[in-house]
């Protein structure tokens, strides 16, 4: 037991002394003119843009919240948007803490005020996963149209490899089908709770092909991506120094910061510093370039922990007749 509390204890520690280190990388480094050039952009920055950021996250977690009710209809449930919203801003708060811990929030909560069976949650969470996975990799192809030379010389200068990233995430994704096969088809009577509790997965995961609103779930799905994208773009008005930046260069930075966010927990730390190494590359300079990841991910966080944490507060409060 203490083996198993050590590790989790570690997973959540670990991302947050990442992050730590890369707060005090991105500060130790700059210079004192850059530091204080840094810290201008950010407090002089427009407000009415961050508002603008504010609000095109805000539609993409409302767009969200309603998309995943047509996953869970074809398994007779029903989900209210009020607590699917909920869950999902309380899902991201949590995965402030503990990554990827917002998902197994996230489903626990509507099992416990919805009745849906945990399982089958997992499964259309999962099924929105590979949605979202999708559209990353249309934005990244876009991005390639866009920006070829400049991005393949970008991932040759920071020695990445994005054909590996790839392939080790294909390889994961059969080893992953590969260990469901293995556990459906066992006989072993020990596996047969299991059995049950995959098969509950797999049902909520194949709901993508039973939905009645198939079309209206592709256009939030493309919707709640071109809010991300909108609420990523329209900060380089905020700061001076960005405001004049390609379209094709703000998708770099989305791309790059899309995968930073998933190394530390909710990206804290590493993504300015990734955003401002990306803008950097683009000739932006440094503090500009950090101000601008600064102000990104601290308009979107702060989002998330005010709308979490009410969030928490309300559930139980507006569903303890259930």
């Amino acid at each position: 037991m203490n083996k198993k509390r050590n590790i989790k204890i570690l997973k959540t520690i670990l991302p947050l002394l990442l992050g730590v280190f890369f707060v005090y990388y991105s500060i130790s480094s700059a210079t004192p003119t850059e530091r204080a050039t840094l810290w201008q952009n950010i407090i002089k920055a427009n407000p009415l843009y961050i508002i603008l950021s504010l609000s095109f996250g805000v539609l993409s977690h409302l767009s969200r919240a309603y998309r995943w009710k047509f996953l869970i209809q074809p398994m007779s449930y029903q989900l209210r948007l009020s607590v699917s919203f909920m869950s999902i801003m309380a899902g991201y708060l949590a995965n402030l803490g503990i990554p990827r811990s917002g998902e197994v929030l996230r489903a626990a909560t509507t099992s416990t005020y919805e009745k849906i069976p945990f399982q089958k949650t997992i499964g259309t969470i999962i099924s929105e996963r590979v949605a979202d996975l999708v559209m990353l990799l249309l934005v990244i192809c876009l991005t390639l149209l866009l920006q070829y030379e400049s991005l393949f010389y970008f991932f040759e200068e920071y020695n990445i490899n994005p054909i590996w990233s790839i392939a080790i995430l294909f390889f994961l994704v059969l080893v992953g089908f590969g260990v469901l096969k293995f556990i459906l088809n066992s006989t072993s009577a020990k596996l047969e709770k299991l059995q049950i509790f995959v098969k509950g997965i797999l049902e909520g995961m194949l709901s993508i092909f039973k939905m009645k609103k198939f079309f209206a779930f592709i256009f939030h799905t493309f919707f709640i991506w071109i809010m991300y994208i909108a609420m990523f773009w329209i900060i380089q008005y905020a700061i001076p120094g960005t405001e004049n930046l390609d379209f094709s260069v703000i998708l770099v930075a989305f791309i790059v910061g899309s995968f930073a966010i998933t190394i530390t927990n909710g990206g804290v730390g590493i993504f300015p510093v990734v955003i401002g190494a990306v803008l950097l590359f683009f000739e932006v300079p440094k503090q500009d370039g950090e101000a601008f990841g600064w102000l990104v991910w601290g308009t979107q966080t702060i989002l998330n922990i005010v709308l979490g944490g009410l969030s928490l507060l309300f559930l139980p409060i507006l569903n303890k007749t259930d």
